[in-house]
């Protein structure tokens, strides 16, 4: 008889040889030169045995596992790591708004563990419910029907089958470079070669693409040399172009993107109304993925709240569950509401009361604390001081953002603009020996998205510890 071992072996089908995406995107990777190198020098003892038991056990991808690091606390603004090094997170995956481990937010855990830990599908409760109706009443316009997820990739898919009904149509309209989610249809609508391109084809049917607003790097090819659009030469060509697109297609369910893409960009003046003129002019839906930027991280609750646009549906989660549990939001207009014999979510922990009360005592924190303008105030004070390093390192080719949603974009040439990616990611890794985390986007975007809690003193001790990392690096 053959052993166990060569049973398997005989069973196993034979490894395609699965190619890297080309493109950077989402965050860095986790398989670069620099990074193994970094690794090797800094990551000894407990912390390295963590990481070998981690990526013996996970499947590998990319941005995660072979992990970074090993971390053994989370506290406010800061990790610590197993070796006993601290932190500020300035990357958090976007869900620590009101600081890890924020104690309101572990007592009401607790007492609502002590209370009800768990609902039963076909019954609700009263943290649901509450949360439903504080969800209503934050929101902009007159988003107020509500589902619940456990993440953020099944809401927007869940958004995309709302769509759907409501319109009797499945297409969508979605941007390159966005991220949506890894589910099937969040990474259809998504623009990331790391998410949607290579071994997992096909994916959803109908789901176009277009350009992104990006206007320091015009897909169109109109200047714009410190990021700022000529709008009288170019007239919005990115907006014209995604009407230019309903029109031609002529059923499209959805129009999908992030009101501020966490990259970051933001769209020019009057982008998002044209946008949803146009939406409404063909009878398409327009979605919002409010996912990473909800909940005050760009200044305001919600970022569409600086366009002056309510889209039809908005999703969110990240730091909906305070940091703590994972909960996501579908949020639509009452007149969406039209398939009530389907189910387009009746996930098992949908109205868990546990997750609810993390989210609602998480949105009471953010009012009471009033942290939302914190992270306008202190967002200002660090735009100014990213203009400021611009002026004095030639690396940096543009600095963007708006509250606590930054980024400085390097480039080994200004007139060009062309990427300093390997400088980027020495960067990231100099400010890592210094207490700093953050991460870097589409290779060569150094991307700060810190907690809502952070000071103004903290900001600028990040931004001290980042430029003096630029400096080196250019030196």
């Amino acid at each position: 008889m053959r052993s166990k071992r060569a049973w398997n072996a005989a069973r196993r089908p034979e490894r395609r040889r699965v190619t890297s995406p080309v493109r950077a995107g989402e965050g860095d990777v986790n398989h670069s030169p620099r990074r193994r190198a970094w690794a090797a020098e800094n990551i000894r003892g407990a912390g390295r045995d963590l990481i070998d038991r981690d990526a013996a056990a996970f499947l590998h991808q990319s941005v995660s596992t072979p992990c970074l690091n090993a971390i053994a606390r989370a506290e406010g603004i800061w990790i610590e790591d197993v070796a006993g090094r601290r932190y500020m997170d300035f990357h958090g995956n976007n869900v620590h708004h009101i600081g890890y481990g924020h104690p309101r937010l572990k007592a009401a855990i607790a007492a609502q563990m002590d209370a009800l830990p768990f609902a039963p599908r076909r019954f609700t409760c009263e943290p649901a419910v509450a949360l439903a109706e504080k969800l209503a009443e934050i929101a902009p316009g007159d988003l107020s029907k509500i589902l619940f997820t456990t993440g953020g990739s099944d809401a927007i898919e869940v958004a995309l089958k709302v769509a759907r009904a409501a319109t009797g149509r499945f297409k969508t309209i979605s941007f390159w470079d966005a991220f949506h989610g890894a589910g099937f249809g969040a990474s259809s609508v998504g623009g990331e070669a790391m998410f949607r391109s290579g071994p997992i084809g096909p994916l959803l049917p109908g789901t176009e693409h277009v350009a992104p607003f990006a206007c320091y790097h015009c897909p169109y090819g109109y200047p714009a040399p410190n990021g700022v659009p000529d709008l009288d030469l170019c007239h919005m060509t990115c907006a014209n172009y995604l009407r230019y697109v309903l029109e031609r297609e002529g059923d499209v369910a959805a129009v999908i993107a992030e009101p501020a893409r966490a990259v970051p960009y933001l769209p020019p003046p009057g982008y998002w109304k044209a946008v949803a003129e146009a939406c409404r002019a063909h009878g398409t839906l327009l979605i919002f993925d409010e996912i990473p930027t909800g909940l005050g991280k760009t200044g305001r609750m919600f970022a569409c709240d600086h366009d002056g646009v309510t889209p039809d549906i908005l999703v969110m989660g990240k730091a909906l569950g305070g940091g703590i549990l994972p909960i996501a939001a579908v949020l639509c207009r009452p007149e969406l509401d039209v398939a009530g014999a389907y189910a387009f979510g009746h996930y098992t922990h949908e109205k868990n009361p546990v997750t609810a009360r993390a989210a609602l005592t998480t949105i009471q924190i953010i009012e009471d604390e009033d942290l939302v303008e914190n992270a306008r105030r202190v967002g200002d004070v660090a735009l100014d001081r990213l203009h400021a390093m611009k002026a004095k390192h030639p690396l940096i080719g543009d600095e963007r953002g708006r509250g606590f949603l930054l980024g400085i974009e390097l480039v080994t040439d200004r007139a060009a603009k062309t990427a300093a990616s390997d400088a980027a990611e020495a960067i990231l890794y100099r400010a890592f020996d210094q207490g700093l985390s953050f991460k870097t986007t589409m290779g060569n975007v150094l991307t700060l998205t810190p907690s809502l809690v952070t000071t103004e003193g903290q900001m600028m001790q990040a931004l001290d510890i980042l430029e003096a990392a630029i400096t080196a690096e250019e030196r």
